[in-house]
């Protein structure tokens, strides 16, 4: 199994949740038991070629539970200026890069800004100056919503305009930030077994929206539910780079695995492609036999 390209930390963004797809061991026999990362565990890779920009399933730090991800050269170049701008965006991510230099380090910072105004690329400079470990991906920190970086950053982010470069000090030191686009924030919610069964009766329902089973193939020899697509994690390297191409972000997708727990880390990653509505399957196919089914054998 190949190993998924390392994504470097953020210093300040610290309450996401995601789980860390790469940071398993993927099993058929048993769910995996812990989010934590290990060097020694293989991980998967993937290499995008999405309608959104890039995000690498994020691992954990001693700092946050998220990491920036990587996006591909070339990079994003915008003429940018100097303006607080206001925007309520409610229910809204954006899509942000930045540098962060130390807070004694206001005149560099300044410096930075100036040349930045002269037609130097953010990106670039985040490579050569940012504190920040996303400087290994040119500053990029990806899609972020309310409630996930300090407070200061989110208030200097949701209210800055498209493409212009934004000062800020949190307790980490300076930061020039840039929002490069904006979109509606997605859903991810549970969805347990009896509701799905009673949806299942709808000849329609299975038809219509998209249905994901990431278990492993002989766990789907075992038991299974008709309408599903068998998308197995270890595959992920494979199947990971079409996901757009199979499935359409717009419509609602269902993610299922054997108790729910790789079905959520799926249902995550999903969240990052662009998926508008995601539906991870509560306990699994294991809880949908034994509250909704009987039918459907356990193992």
């Amino acid at each position: 199994m190949s190993r998924l390209p390392s994504a470097s930390s953020s210093f300040f963004l610290q309450r996401i949740s995601l789980p860390a797809i790469a940071s398993l061991t993927v099993s058929a026999s048993r769910p995996p038991s812990s989010f934590r990362s290990s060097s020694s565990r293989p991980q998967l890779s993937f290499s995008p070629r999405l309608r959104h920009p890039p995000v690498s399933p994020p691992t954990s730090s001693s700092f946050l539970r998220w990491t920036a991800p990587k996006v591909g050269s070339p990079r994003l170049r915008t003429k940018v200026c100097y303006c607080a701008g206001s925007s309520g965006r409610e229910n809204k991510e954006l899509l942000v890069q930045h540098l962060l230099v130390g807070e004694d380090n206001l005149k560099l910072l300044l410096e930075l800004q100036q040349r930045i105004s002269g037609g130097v690329d953010l990106s670039d400079l985040a490579v050569e100056y940012s504190l920040c470990p996303s400087k290994e991906n040119g500053g990029m920190l990806g899609w972020i919503r309310r409630g996930q970086t300090v407070p200061e950053f989110e208030e200097a982010a949701f209210s800055a305009p498209l493409n212009k470069i934004t000062r800020c000090k949190t307790k980490y030191g300076w930061h020039l930030l840039q929002v490069l686009s904006e979109r509606e924030e997605s859903i991810l919610q549970d969805v347990e077994p009896e509701e799905l069964h009673l949806k299942m009766q709808d000849p329609s329902f299975i038809e219509e929206a998209q249905l994901i089973d990431v278990r492993e193939l002989e766990e789907v020899a075992q038991a299974s539910l008709p309408g599903f697509k068998v998308l197995p994690l270890c595959q992920f390297g494979t199947w990971g780079s079409l996901i757009t191409d199979e499935f359409d972000p717009e419509k609602d997708t269902y993610v299922l695995c054997h108790h729910g727990v790789r079905s959520l880390q799926i249902a995550k990653w999903l969240q990052t492609q662009g998926f508008k509505r995601v539906f991870n399957i509560s306990g699994g196919i294991h809880a949908y036999a034994i509250k909704a089914d009987p039918s459907v054998p356990t193992y």
